[in-house]
Formats: C-alpha cells, structure tokens, sequence
C-alpha cells in the first residue's frame, strides 16, 4: 500500500522526536539533504489529503514504526482502514471525474451552439463543425491514405494543448488512424487547404478524454493545414492529439 511506501520514504527524514515541531533547520551533509529533500515529496503528497489525514496522527505513526513502539492498531485494523481509505477515494475521485464531464459538456455545447452561427461554418452531419480558412488546388484525401500535415489544437478557452508548428515539424499520419472528428475533415480537404475544425467530444476522446492532456467531454479546436499526401512508409504520427487510433 502507498502508506507502507511512503512510510518507508520518510524514515532517512526522521531527525526529530515526537515531541518537536521540526528538525533542525541546518542542512549540512547529503544524507541531511537527501532525507529533506525526501519529506518534502512525501509532505506534498499528503497535503492533497490534508482533509482526510490528522498531521499529528501521521507522525506517531511514523514514529512507532521507526522505532519499534508498541502499534495502536493491529496489522488486520490497519488493512482495514486502508481499504476503507481506498474505497473513499476512488469514489471521491468519481464523483470529480463526473462533475468535470458535466461542466465540459456544457461549456462545450454552449460553444459549438454559438459556434454554428458564425458565417462561413458548415456543420456536418456527424456534429463536426469547419471553416474554409484556404482552399487547396490539390489532390483530395481519400480512405487509406497517410496526409502530412500543420496543425495546432486548442480547448474552447484558447488555451493551446499541440502544435507542430511550435515544434518545427509536421505531422504524418493516417487518415483512418486518428480520432473520428479528423478523420472526417482530411476526407473534405484538398491538399493546400487549411481548415479550422471544432470537433465535439463525441468525435474526438468522448467522456474518457485522454488523460492528463485531454480532459472528459472536451470540445476540440484545430487549424489544420494539409501539406501533402505521403507515402504509407513515411509514418510519424504526433505524441498527442489527433492520435491516438479510431476506435
């Protein structure tokens, strides 16, 4: 269990008794640096759950463990309690995951609804929302086929979350390897086009998202400009979005 690990993690830490609030504040040797540096990560863990753990409580137990003091719980009470802790959590953290999909979902809809006004939108019959930013004089995109392409995704607050043209180097990929949203807008372009694509979360990472980058029901902004169609050899297929594979 993560008590037992983090336990373990704060053992070097231990230059104090009970009864002090700190140690000493002096940080001379490399064990004294590493045994701080070490109570750091493990007070940052437990600070998240400061409203579930007792700091005192924490440090006597800490404490008894280390120096072999009679336990104020058996080893099938603390099992116990762990497993309770367990349970709470991870209901805890579906009911957050719950409400971020039901805020997501609002916040997206109430964009793509003002969205679809916006002159020059067209609206598929799948939910996917473009806009012809440049035509392209090009090949068409077909089925099968591996595109390279400049793209840079945004949430609906404009925060940005990829781009190639940040990092210098397009994306290639296949057509019918990439969330539905963009698989369906390459099959509208012409090489030398460029598209502004606002895809609903149905057609991208639906109530799952991708996590950490992608969060559930996240409604996904794109300027895609679509180079070239390459060679199926010629695969490099970006880190995050629009990976990962169609489902």
């Amino acid at each position: 269990m993560v008590f037992a690990l983090m336990a373990l993690l704060l053992f070097p830490a231990l230059g104090f008794s009970a009864d002090k609030d700190k140690p000493a504040a002096e940080l001379k040797t490399f064990q004294d640096k590493l045994s701080y540096s070490m109570g750091l990560d493990v007070g940052t863990y437990f600070k998240g759950m400061k409203e579930d753990i007792d700091y005192d409580r924490l440090l006597l137990g800490i404490t008894d463990a280390f120096k072999g003091n009679k336990q104020l719980l058996s080893a099938e009470e603390v099992a116990q309690v762990q497993k309770e802790f367990a349970t709470k959590m991870q209901e805890k953290q579906a009911a957050q995951i719950k409400e971020l999909q039901e805020n997501n979902k609002k916040t997206g809809d109430a964009y793509l609804a003002k969205n679809k006004g916006v002159k020059g939108v067209v609206v598929t019959k799948s939910g996917l929302q473009y806009e012809v930013l440049k035509k392209g004089n090009g090949e068409k995109v077909k089925e099968g086929d591996q595109v390279k392409v400049h793209y840079t995704g945004t949430f609906v607050d404009g925060k940005a979350f990829d781009d190639s043209r940040k990092r210098g180097e397009p994306a290639v990929f296949g057509v019918d390897q990439v969330i539905p949203g963009w698989s369906e807008a390459l099959k509208l372009m012409d090489v030398g086009s460029r598209y502004k694509l606002a895809i609903p979360s149905a057609l991208a990472y639906g109530e799952q998202g991708a996590p950490p980058v992608i969060e559930p029901n996240s409604v996904l902004l794109f300027d895609v400009e679509l180079i070239s169609i390459e060679k199926k050899e010629a695969v490099s297929a970006p880190a995050t979005a629009p990976a990962p594979a169609k489902k």
